[in-house]
């Protein structure tokens, strides 16, 4: 018993002995730390290309693009395209059934025919033959007139010798103001048959049998779908026998060497757009790959999508081989300005106050102040356009995460 004791209190004995010898080997480290001054991160000052750049995502569409859509409920006849052709100006690409559209082209022709005979009946003053019969009804009204006028003259010298009583005499008056209505009458059949309503209709009629033959021909026009351009057929949901309802989408065709980015900007980076920057596409579903183009619309309207108040952008993209394809999802990338081989630091070497940026530069193990002006700023770089020299050292920070302050010893660590 005395002797598990004894072991009992050696082994505390030796615990203690421990418990102080790693105490010294620590505050003796922490002395030597603390008299080589605060552990910082640093870096030097650079040259490199550094690009200030706004990220976000849009959708490809076609710059120049042609839709068909079926004119009229239809059954699709024949499809002479697949999706991925690529054809040409006028090509054939689809029919449509057009036995009712005929029957409809044929029905509005001989209704605008008949308005038509109508309308010249009207400027005529009647059918070709009531015109023949007014004519020779007018020519005899005319004879009938001349011989009342020669009969009232003779009357007339007659009753001057007392040859004719006054009876006579308003007969003959009579029968030449009878005349001379009658040849009025059938003037006016010619020259004003109609009234002013009825050339109105007629009118009317015309133009409706014209404006319905018109709309029947380009029924009949549109059954018949062809490519009004060169390119690529990247949509045909029809196929032949099939049944389409008015306005339904029939074919795509686009012109893919060149295509459009739609994307939205969030409202505090705005102010960094111009028309003309340089943008840079990539798409998740060929790796490696970028394509490049411009800017070619900034936003003229903030609007709320979701949770974002953003700026609508449109992006004019090169893409020679036709491979960003119509409605697919895509990376953006808006290069705002570009400088080649100039001075840039970490971002978080860079500190603020009263209106003044600064760096820590460390000279002689000591941190040092130094006010920079800067230029653009990239994610993690800040171009420094005056203050600082190519190979100085500056602080980004404590390993301790201390503030910094001028003065302060400092020893620089590995980052």
């Amino acid at each position: 018993m005395a002797t598990q004791n004894h072991n009992s209190e050696r082994n505390r004995l030796f615990v203690v002995i421990a418990a102080l010898v790693a105490a010294v080997v620590i505050f003796s480290g922490w002395m030597r730390f603390h008299s080589s001054g605060v552990a910082v991160r640093a870096e030097e000052v650079t040259r490199q290309d550094i690009a200030n750049i706004i990220s976000t995502n849009g959708k490809i569409e076609p710059l120049n693009n042609f839709e068909a859509h079926a004119p009229a409920p239809a059954t699709v006849k024949r499809v002479l395209v697949s999706e991925g052709d690529q054809v040409k100006a006028g090509q054939m690409l689809l029919q449509l059934d057009d036995a009712d559209a005929r029957a409809q082209a044929a029905k509005a022709l001989a209704q605008l025919r008949s308005a038509e005979a109508d309308l010249h009946a009207v400027e005529a003053g009647g059918t070709n033959e009531q015109v023949l019969t007014t004519r020779s009804e007018l020519s005899k009204a005319q004879a009938d007139r001349d011989e009342a006028r020669r009969n009232l003259a003779a009357i007339q010298r007659l009753q001057q010798s007392g040859g004719a009583s006054a009876a006579e005499l308003q007969a003959a008056q009579d029968r030449l103001k009878k005349a001379e209505a009658d040849a009025q009458l059938l003037e006016s059949k010619l020259t004003g048959r109609f009234s002013s309503p009825e050339v109105t209709k007629v009118h009317a009629a015309a133009e409706e049998a014209r404006a319905a033959y018109a709309a029947a021909n380009d029924l009949l026009k549109n059954l018949n779908v062809r490519a009004r351009f060169a390119g690529s057929v990247y949509q045909l949901p029809v196929r032949s026998g099939s049944y389409v309802s008015s306005g339904q989408l029939l074919v795509q065709v686009a012109d893919l060497s060149k295509v459009q980015v739609r994307a939205f900007v969030d409202e505090p980076e705005i102010g960094r757009l111009a028309k003309g920057q340089k943008v840079e596409i990539k798409w998740d579903a060929v790796p490696g790959r970028t394509w490049e183009g411009t800017l070619s619309r900034v936003p003229t309207v903030v609007t709320t999508v979701g949770t974002r108040t953003v700026g609508e952008i449109t992006c004019d993209i090169l893409n020679a081989d036709h491979k960003l394809l119509p409605n697919v999802n895509v990376n953006v990338t808006i290069v705002a300005a570009r400088r080649n081989n100039v001075l840039t630091v970490s971002r978080e070497s860079v500190h603020s106050a009263d209106g003044k940026r600064f760096v820590f530069r460390i000279v002689d193990d000591k941190l040092q102040t130094q006010e920079v002006e800067t230029g653009i700023t990239s994610l993690t770089r800040v171009e420094v356009v005056r203050g600082l020299d190519q190979g100085a050292k500056i602080a980004l920070g404590a390993v301790s995460s201390r503030p910094l302050h001028n003065g302060m010893e400092v020893k620089v660590v590995e980052r």
